[in-house]
């Protein structure tokens, strides 16, 4: 079984007062509410270095695949014709019922 940690830091005491009575209200212990939050905030802290990493990785390999000799190049303006074409298609398929 694990011991406890104490923290201790320095804040406002307006903000103190203010989180205490908030936690009084919501009949809960303020080291809960603490643990809570420091939980979501590593989650998120994680999550958010997950998704960077990802990112990263996805340009790395979209600057690679456009830096390959064999890449095959479309015009902007025949992309743009092709997303009219389907814009038209589904719009018909809509009318249509489908």
């Amino acid at each position: 079984m694990s011991k406890d940690a104490v923290f201790t830091m320095k804040i406002e005491p307006e903000l103190r007062d203010a989180f205490m009575a908030e936690a009084a209200a919501s009949h809960r212990p303020a080291s809960q509410i603490v643990r809570e939050a420091m939980r979501e905030f590593i989650d998120k802290q994680k999550k958010q270095r997950e998704y960077d990493a990802w990112f990263i990785a996805e340009v790395e390999e979209g600057l690679r695949e456009a830096d390959d000799p064999n890449t095959v190049w479309i015009p902007h303006e025949e992309v743009k014709a092709n997303m009219e074409a389907q814009r038209q298609r589904f719009l018909a398929r809509i009318k249509a019922g489908e």
